[in-house]
């Protein structure tokens, strides 16, 4: 939240710690986002692409998921990032 500016390199990980439906908002963010759901075998469920910035629309995973990438708005579509696509964490014992 609060952010103004997220480095090409870099994303921000929400991790839930379990099974849930993810359900996010825009609403104290400034910068366009692309929020990637994640479940806990790194398997992308689906993305929501180019999030609008102070948003209240609630963006909810389809299905249950651990965990939520949200990197630049726009990089998932120019590196070819679609679900079912998996998402590696060894940081996080995956």
């Amino acid at each position: 939240m609060h952010r103004k500016h997220l480095p090409e390199d870099q994303g921000m990980l929400f991790d839930f710690g379990g099974k849930v439906t993810a359900r996010m908002w825009m609403k104290n963010t400034f910068i366009p986002l692309d929020m990637l759901f994640i479940r806990g075998d790194g398997t992308i469920t689906n993305i929501a692409r180019d999030t609008v910035p102070h948003s209240t629309e609630v963006l909810s995973s389809d299905g249950h998921v651990r965990y939520v990438l949200e990197i630049n708005a726009g990089l998932s579509q120019r590196l070819g990032i679609q679900p079912g696509d998996k998402v590696t964490l060894p940081k996080l014992g995956q």
